[in-house]
């Protein structure tokens, strides 16, 4: 079983997580075309290696919290509080 460290609670088994999509995403403005829309909606780089995700602790605190996560390996390398910057990691680190 996976072991997810929320910022808030401490390590909880992945169950009581719900995964939020890709984090640090800049939500567009009332103004854009439908095409810029759909771009937001559906258009993700699909990284292959490092990406920072958005979670959520939705049978715990139920706070929303960022982690860096391999995508290779499926490993979290760190978690970290809603609205921090985001850490520096770098690609080959989670092997």
């Amino acid at each position: 079983m996976l072991l997810i460290a929320c910022p808030y609670c401490g390590p909880r088994a992945e169950i009581e997580f719900a995964y939020g999509g890709e984090a640090h995403i800049a939500r567009p403005g009332p103004e854009v075309s439908e095409e810029e829309w759909a771009a937001f909606l559906y258009l993700r780089d699909n990284t292959k290696g490092v990406l920072a995700e958005r979670w959520r602790h939705a049978h715990g605190c139920g706070r929303f919290f960022n982690a860096l996560r391999d995508t290779r390996t499926d490993r979290i390398l760190e978690t970290y509080e809603m609205g921090a910057a985001r850490p520096d990691a770098k690609q080959g680190e989670a092997a």
